[in-house]
């Protein structure tokens, strides 16, 4: 009898193992439609207007954080993408047109970021040119990925995202007859140092209850009262040769409490920008704008998850400002002294320097410069 039991406690230990075999071989299978897989080269196997999509078994992870296509043909049109998706991505859409993806097209040089409406990132792609995606390694600390993309080994921009639990997936997109491409997962950036994104920590002149993970800044204050306000200012002065800035919303919060503006440099670290003198700044909540009051003007619409908010600074013709962009200290002189600073339809005397500011309000928010804002 004892006998007869360890049998069958033998046999249902190994039919276990087997569906744990078959489970983990589904998770870790390959995925592609409209396109032939023959070793390391994908090339585009359907009719004129089929999406090809192939997904790669495994995602990238902070050992093996970074792959590369190589553009063999670039076919009729270059409809070629390459970038990051979810386990179960639908195969029926090139990578970055859903949500939760990123993709760099080739074809047109945009940065596609979960919708079928891409931005313009870099340049176009063609045969002979090598497009690389990866993930900076920190993220997998803070689950928000921070993926950056390269073009023949040198980087042309990075965009956030969240990083889900199941990971994110090396994905390839080809569109058009005679596309075929050469696929390394894992693949070697050429100088790690060169992929390191382009806001750090030093960067950032003053950061209070937000912390800075490459180019996301992340709300991780208390949030409990009007004075749980994270600031974030620059380091340096927006000047004549570098007078614009963006933020892009990776994650709004519960209320969206972001304002993106300019400030003086010693702007009070619990005060939205805009709520104090010496400051103006537009709101995402609202759509207001603040200057130097706690009361608000109507100005433009709200803004959400996926949006980009964007300030900088007309300077005049004749505007100068010693040292510019060169010096960590403000400088005093400045011809003309005080000039009108202008957005549109707004005109605001503020003095030198105009230090770029973001800040958040309790619920916790993030966002981009470009930086990118996470709550």
């Amino acid at each position: 009898m004892d006998d007869l039991r360890l049998h069958y406690r033998f046999l249902s230990w190994r039919r276990r193992i087997r569906e744990i075999r078959e489970v983990r071989a589904v998770r870790y299978q390959e995925r592609a439609k409209h396109v032939l897989v023959d070793g390391d080269t994908l090339s585009y196997h359907g009719d004129s207007g089929e999406v090809g999509c192939y997904v790669a078994p495994r995602p990238l992870t902070r050992d093996n954080n970074y792959f590369e296509v190589s553009i063999v043909d670039s076919g009729v049109r270059g409809a070629i993408a390459v970038g990051l998706v979810p386990q179960h991505y639908s195969l029926e859409h090139p990578p970055g047109w859903l949500p939760g993806s990123v993709a760099y097209h080739a074809d047109d040089g945009k940065l596609y970021s979960g919708r079928a409406k891409g931005r313009q990132f870099g340049t176009k792609c063609s045969s002979g040119d090598r497009i690389g995606c990866g993930i900076e390694r920190v993220s997998f600390e803070v689950q928000t990925a921070q993926v950056f993309f390269t073009k023949n080994g040198k980087r042309v921009g990075c965009s956030a995202m969240p990083l889900s639990p199941e990971g994110l997936f090396p994905a390839v997109g080809l569109h058009s007859l005679g596309e075929e491409v050469r696929l390394h997962l894992r693949a070697a950036l050429e100088d790690d140092s060169a992929m390191m994104v382009d806001s750090h920590e030093e960067e950032w002149g003053r950061l209070h209850d937000v912390r800075a993970c490459g180019t996301l800044l992340e709300y991780v204050g208390k949030g409990k009262s009007i004075v749980d306000v994270g600031l974030a200012q620059a380091r340096r002065p927006l000047s004549t040769r570098s007078h614009y800035f963006e933020v892009e919303i990776v994650d709004p919060g519960e209320k969206c409490y972001i304002a993106l503006g300019l400030a003086r440099k010693d702007y009070p670290k619990n005060r939205h920008p805009g709520w104090s003198r010496g400051s103006v700044a537009y709101h995402a909540d609202d759509g207001k704008i603040f200057h130097g009051s706690g009361v608000g003007d109507p100005f433009g619409p709200r803004c959400y998850k996926g949006d980009t908010m964007g300030c900088g600074i007309m300077f005049p013709r004749d505007y100068s400002l010693d040292s510019e962009g060169d010096s960590d200290e403000p400088c005093d002189t400045a011809l003309p002294a005080r000039r009108a600073v202008r957005n549109v339809t707004y005109v605001s005397p503020l003095p030198p320097p105009h230090v770029p500011m973001y800040s958040f309000m309790p619920p916790p928010p993030p966002a981009t410069k470009h930086i990118s804002i996470l709550e």
